[in-house]
């Protein structure tokens, strides 16, 4: 089974976009029953929130449905839960690190990693309003990071 938190700043776009295209990703792919998918936030000022309505509206666009989220922040044994940590920006993986603790098992990473572009960010649509990019960026690290898992 292969545990995999995305984060980001307040668990209401980036990262449940990214929960809910990799949980559309594995069961397209048959594979539900070897992953287990979450995301959480680093700050604490969303909890509760559901989805942000404009990453909503994207996902459906796509056929993914996001009902029965609710932001929540991550916590310090969600290191020892997960095999994969995953930012979406810089400042999240720092934020992510103070959380745990540091990161001494290689657990965390940016996205965008996966989709072969070392050190970019997924730039927060809440304050660029450009969730088409997000969409993009974040489907491209969700496909490299699958194909990646089960290869």
């Amino acid at each position: 089974m292969r545990r995999i938190l995305f984060v980001c700043h307040g668990n209401i776009c980036r990262s449940p976009m990214a929960e809910y295209i990799m949980k559309d990703l594995v069961r397209k792919a048959g594979l539900e029953d070897q992953f287990q998918i979450a995301s959480a936030a680093t700050s604490r000022e969303e909890i509760g929130n559901p989805v942000y309505p404009p990453a909503r509206r994207k996902l459906a666009e796509h056929g993914i449905g996001c009902d029965g989220h609710a932001a929540h922040q991550m916590v310090n044994r969600d290191y020892d839960r997960f095999d994969l940590l995953i930012g979406m920006d810089h400042a999240n993986i720092r934020n992510m690190q103070r959380i745990c603790g540091g990161d001494v098992d290689g657990k965390i990473h940016l996205l965008m990693e996966y989709a072969g572009a070392p050190g970019k960010e997924i730039s927060d649509p809440w304050y660029t309003d450009d969730f088409e990019t997000a969409w993009k960026d974040i489907l491209a690290g969700c496909q490299g990071l699958l194909s990646q898992l089960v290869s």
